[in-house]
């Protein structure tokens, strides 16, 4: 009659009682937390898999469950919208299943009538705000500038410009590390490749935090429609309103590039 489970025991506590809380299954809850870059299925499904009694490769088929995301509301490419990066309370014998409906909850809990009302406003669904969110939390790790970032990309939808979004073409390629986009990168035949594409990916390139979602609701009216590095290398952006501003700015970032390789290459 014992029942498997995750069971603290503290210090005290009498046979009797540890055997009652055994048999009648009363776990001790335990946290899942989701952080950092979760960019694929594979690997949230690693990170699940540690806090329940499955494997990986059993949550990845429940992840990947057809009929199961269909029914959630979701497919293929929308699937990881459904996750918020954050720290949800489990218990060790919850089953995959159990699990994506629990995130389902906490998706619908998230979107609330205020934040339906901010999306309908820029004329997006809520699958793509969290789409856009995902391109913007990895092109920026300053949280100040995300609202703005956002602003850029609102503008180039509003008026049908491609997105040009570096983030995108390094998940169609299926390599974080890139360090620089060269036009090569750009020929890929991929649905995200946002450079021969007009329009929003498919679906979101990595799991985003509520903060960046909240960001896009709540971006910043300008009128830029271009950013690239700031020449301090401190991970900001210069921001322009024109081509002609934009190359200037670039200018800039590629000779103070330039002059951080000479002094590395004199050391």
């Amino acid at each position: 009659k014992i029942k498997p489970g995750r069971y603290i025991i503290k210090e005290g506590v009498s046979n009797k009682n540890i055997i009652d809380i055994i048999s009648r299954g009363l776990q001790t809850p335990h946290n899942l937390v989701l952080s950092g870059n979760i960019r694929t299925l594979d690997r949230l499904s690693s990170i699940i898999s540690t806090r329940i009694m499955e494997d990986s490769l059993s949550v990845l088929k429940t992840l990947t469950d057809s009929t199961l995301i269909h029914e959630l509301g979701f497919d293929k490419y929308t699937i990881r919208a459904m996750f918020l990066l954050n720290t949800y309370e489990i218990y060790w014998t919850s089953s995959s299943t159990e699990i994506l409906r629990r995130f389902k909850r906490e998706y619908d809990n998230f979107w609330t009538n205020k934040r339906l009302e901010q999306a309908k406003a820029l004329n997006l669904t809520p699958i793509e705000v969290i789409t856009l969110a995902s391109i913007v939390s990895e092109e920026s790790n300053l949280s100040f500038e995300h609202p703005i970032i956002a602003g850029v990309y609102l503008n180039r939808l509003r008026i049908g410009m491609p997105l040009q979004a570096d983030p995108t073409i390094k998940y169609a390629l299926n390599d974080p590390s890139i360090k620089r986009i060269l036009f090569a990168h750009l020929e890929i035949d991929s649905p995200y490749n946002t450079y021969k594409k007009r329009g929003l990916p498919p679906g979101p390139i990595t799991i985003v935090s509520p903060r960046v979602i909240d960001a896009v609701l709540n971006y910043t009216n300008h009128q830029y429609l271009y950013f690239c590095a700031h020449p301090s290398l401190n991970g900001s952006h210069s921001f322009a309103k024109t081509l002609k501003e934009h190359n200037a700015n670039a200018r800039q970032y590629h000779q103070a590039l330039n002059r951080l390789n000479l002094q590395n290459r004199n050391r």
